[in-house]
């Protein structure tokens, strides 16, 4: 993920160094027309000196031809150095042309006229260094009008030069100030399109929270392509709106649930008739029906006594797999006694599992579902089997009926939760719970997030219901 300053910092850091180029490019440009500039005032002011030192030269020679004394000579002998060191360095710094060529030659002759005349006049030959002395003095107007010759063409060809390098020069820097614009033009573009997706961002993200605030919550999530602090943010953001979701969904659905156990509790006391008295007067007639011999009666209604006793309690309170097993033997003992021999109940329960905790009224409302809708009309051989044991850490439970069965559509009813509850919707219809499945399977995953409810069913073959609870 690259941070925003990390952005910011590399985009200054290439703006930067891109406008230090430009002015670098313009400095060397600038340095080039200096140093050319100071080349050829240097090389012209050497020709001056030339032939300003060569005139004295000269000079120094007609002195010491007239009076050959030694200091004369002396005199004459230091400007022949001075141009001789001047000839030297127009020699070395000048790139070979014909003019020049022909300039050092006559200095060169100059030279070698003046040291014969200096010759002639230690020898005391008055034609020799006349001659000599003439000739030397042409060859020093020569060197004159050749200086001028050259200071001229020098000029010339520095004022083309220069013309050449100034407009290379103003080339230069009308690219470096388009490129300069060009680096202005992006970075705006560049600030308004960085700009433009964070502003957005954050406006998408304000409309999302304020149509949290307003209580819609199925808004499409925030995509941010880029990764950085604002991709975490939306990121962060849109799992908080679905946290929010959930946790409302929750709230939700235990209202919901609060609400119908209150109006399954109202329910169960307007189709009840004084409870407790009710249940006082059944143990009174099984005590008396033990006391006249009637021992089976009495055991049924010992049996009705405790199933109304266990369904007329708080159906939010938390009981134990045992005892919910004890209430379905109750129920399968008055049925039994009621149809007989047409009705068969099988149990396969593994002790290790009933200690686990479950709601209150879970198994009993789908055995008597089982009986009910899936048994009741047949004339023999209905069958209910119950089956607890544990599988994958899982308590599972299992009520299988072999009566008429149920197809999809049916099943898929009765697993919505969100639909009303037939049992819970209509007038009592006179069973024992008055609790339908829906009901139960809301209470149950209520109670525990981890269980679950599942119907295996086909038509003429029987239901299956299987019930996974939780062991941790």
């Amino acid at each position: 993920m690259i941070k925003i300053r990390t952005k910011l910092i590399l985009y200054f850091a290439v703006v930067l160094l891109l406008i230090l180029l430009i002015f670098f490019v313009g400095e060397k440009n600038s340095q080039k027309v200096t140093e050319l500039h100071n080349d050829s005032l240097d090389h012209l002011f050497l020709l001056n000196e030339m032939t300003k030192v060569a005139n004295d030269t000269f000079q120094s020679l007609q002195i010491y031809v007239q009076e050959p004394l030694p200091d004369n000579l002396l005199y004459y002998e230091d400007d022949k150095q001075k141009l001789l060191q001047l000839q030297e360095e127009f020699a070395a710094t000048e790139v070979k042309h014909i003019p020049r060529e022909n300039y050092l030659n006559m200095m060169i002759s100059f030279l070698e006229l003046a040291d014969q005349t200096v010759d002639s006049v230690q020898k005391q030959d008055i034609e020799q260094y006349s001659t000599s002395l003439n000739e030397a003095e042409k060859t020093s107007r020569y060197i004159h009008e050749k200086t001028l010759d050259l200071i001229n063409t020098e000029l010339t060809e520095y004022q083309e030069l220069f013309s050449l390098t100034n407009g290379k020069i103003k080339s230069s820097r009308n690219l470096g100030s388009s490129i300069l614009v060009a680096i202005i033009i992006l970075s705006i573009l560049f600030a308004l399109w960085f700009s433009n997706g964070i502003t957005s961002t954050i406006s998408r993200l304000t409309r999302a929270a304020q149509e949290i605030s307003a209580g819609r919550y199925s808004g499409e999530d925030i995509v941010v392509p880029r990764k950085d602090e604002l991709w975490f943010l939306t990121k962060t953001f849109n799992q908080m709106k679905k946290n929010i979701m959930h946790s409302v969904k929750e709230i939700q659905e235990k209202a919901r649930l609060a609400q119908l156990l209150k109006e399954m509790e109202l329910k169960s006391l307007q189709n009840q008739i004084n409870p407790h008295f009710l249940f006082n007067t059944l143990n009174t007639i099984s005590k008396m029906s033990y006391i006249e011999g009637a021992e089976r009666t009495s055991d049924l209604i010992s049996s009705v006594s405790t199933l109304l006793r266990y369904n007329i309690g708080n159906l939010e309170r938390e009981t134990s797999l045992r005892d919910e097993v004890k209430i379905v033997n109750e129920y399968f003992f008055i049925q039994k006694t009621r149809f007989g021999d047409r009705v068969e109940f099988y149990q396969n329960i593994d002790p290790d599992c009933l200690s686990a905790p479950l709601p209150c009224l879970t198994l009993q409302p789908i055995i008597e579902n089982a009986f009910v809708h899936g048994i009741e009309d047949m004339a023999e051989g209905a069958k209910i089997e119950l089956n607890i044991y544990q599988k994958d850490k899982k308590v599972c439970i299992e009520i299988i009926d072999n009566g008429k069965g149920m197809d999809q559509q049916t099943i898929e009813r009765l697993m919505d939760t969100k639909i009303e509850d037939e049992t819970s919707s209509r007038k009592s219809s006179g069973h024992s719970t008055g609790i339908g499945m829906r009901n139960v399977m809301s209470r149950l995953k209520l109670f525990d997030k981890g269980s679950n409810l599942s119907i295996s069913s086909q038509l003429g073959k029987g239901t299956t219901v299987s019930v996974y609870l939780s062991t941790d």
